[in-house]
Parts: C-alpha cells; sequence; structure tokens
C-alpha cells in the first residue's frame, strides 16, 4: 500500500498594521509556496498563535495593542523555537540590538524587497530544519513537536497548546502511566496549583478532540497513558 505524503509549505504569520503592505507580503509569499496569516494589530496575534502552528513569526515592532516587541516575548517565553522576523523602519543598530535581546532571529528594515524577505525565510526555515525534535508514532496518533501538529490515523486534530503539552508528555511516556502531579509540573510551570482540578479537566478535553475509541486510558489513583489498543473507554 502506498502512503501518499503531502507537501507542506513554510506557513508564516506577519504582523503588520498597514494593510496594503499586509496584503502585498502575504500574495508574494504564497506566489513562493509560503502561506501567510495576517494580523493586524497584537492581539489578533497572540489569537492566532494560540489556536495555529507556525514556522516564522514576521513582526512588525509597532503595531496596535501587545507591540511586536511583547509578541516576541511570549513566543519565546512559550518554548516553541519558533524562529522570528523583525520588521521595523528604524535602521539604527541600538534598534536591531535591542530586537536581537528580546529574541529576534533576524532584521529586515523597511522598505525592502520581496525577494529579500523571502530568502531570509527561506534561510530561517533550513536553520530551524537541524534542530528538529522527532516526530513521535504511537497507537495511530503522530505528534509533531516542532510544528506543533496532531494527527489520529490520518486526520488533524487541532488542540490548545495546554492540551498539545499533556499529549506530548504522555505520548513521550511511550503507554507508561503519568501521574497528574507529572503533568502538572510538566505541562503547566511552578506555580501551578498543586489541587487544582486542570490536569482532569484538560485531559477530559483532550480525550473528546482526539475522538473514540478513547487512546487516552485512566488508571485509578496513578495517572493516565496512552492506550496502545485504542479500546480502552476510561474517563478522566
Amino acid at each position: 500500500m502506498v502512503r501518499l505524503v503531502a507537501f507542506v509549505t513554510v506557513r508564516v504569520l506577519i504582523v503588520e498594521d498597514e494593510p496594503y503592505l499586509a496584503e502585498a507580503i502575504r500574495d508574494g509569499l504564497r506566489l513562493e509556496a509560503i502561506a501567510a496569516d495576517i494580523a493586524g494589530d497584537g492581539d489578533t496575534a497572540l489569537e492566532l498563535l494560540s489556536i495555529n502552528s507556525y514556522d516564522i513569526a514576521v513582526l512588525d515592532r509597532d503595531v496596535p495593542g501587545p507591540s511586536g516587541d511583547e509578541i516576541a516575548k511570549r513566543i519565546v517565553a512559550s518554548g516553541s523555537g519558533m524562529p522570528i522576523l523583525m520588521l521595523t523602519a528604524a535602521d539604527r543598530i541600538d534598534d536591531k540590538a535591542s530586537g536581537f535581546e528580546l529574541g529576534a532571529d533576524d532584521y529586515l528594515t523597511k522598505p525592502f524587497e520581496l525577494k529579500e524577505l523571502v530568502l531570509r525565510l527561506r534561510a530561517l526555515d533550513r536553520r530551524r530544519a537541524y534542530s528538529r525534535p522527532p516526530v513521535r508514532e504511537i497507537a495511530g496518533l503522530r505528534l509533531d513537536p516542532f510544528r506543533r501538529e496532531v494527527f489520529r490515523d490520518g486526520r488533524y486534530v487541532a488542540l490548545t497548546r495546554k492540551q498539545f503539552a499533556v499529549l506530548e508528555v504522555l505520548v513521550a511516556a511511550e503507554g507508561g502511566v503519568v501521574s497528574a502531579e507529572d503533568l502538572l509540573e510538566r505541562a503547566w510551570d511552578e506555580n501551578a496549583d498543586p489541587f487544582t482540578n486542570a490536569v482532569r479537566i484538560t485531559v477530559s478535553a483532550l480525550r473528546k478532540r482526539l475522538g473514540e475509541p478513547w487512546i487516552i486510558a485512566t488508571v485509578p489513583g496513578v495517572g493516565y497513558r496512552i492506550d496502545t489498543a485504542a479500546g480502552g473507554d476510561d474517563r478522566a
């Protein structure tokens, strides 16, 4: 049986508040097989980042709402490793230095040629490929930690960041049991309330997103595991 693999383009988030420029960039990138979404302000950018998986973020530093600098900080803090290219009209060394200190991987001063932007995006995409964590597969699940994508039996499953983090820990255990305490420690942060029911709620929602037959089994009094038989009907 031959398995068909779809060609995957680079997917970019463009955060730019000048609509004509943003649309011109998006349309030009699409001609280069680079998929692009547009956010005209910081709030929209953060919302798109929370629900979609991007390979590279192109950030104008001066946008309404949370600035490009703040968005860069959020991306770096998320630990996703997503490369960041800053766009700005300021070309002073001090401005560029501050952008790199925030976590930017590259810098492009306006005005610029689209061809140069494409070349820089291609370079960032090649660079990130060298440090990609391995794709994990278990019981019909395919989890790509680099692209932040999950497929079950070939079907794409949209997950929140927290659901993805929980599933990533469970998949890494390769069928072993992971306690609620371990999930709380590894998928949340050190400020999480140890008495919260966030783990139970998140696992329950994650199980529903993945669909039947339920693939996350509950081991009463112990924790959770990936059911390699994918036939369990245990609930959180």
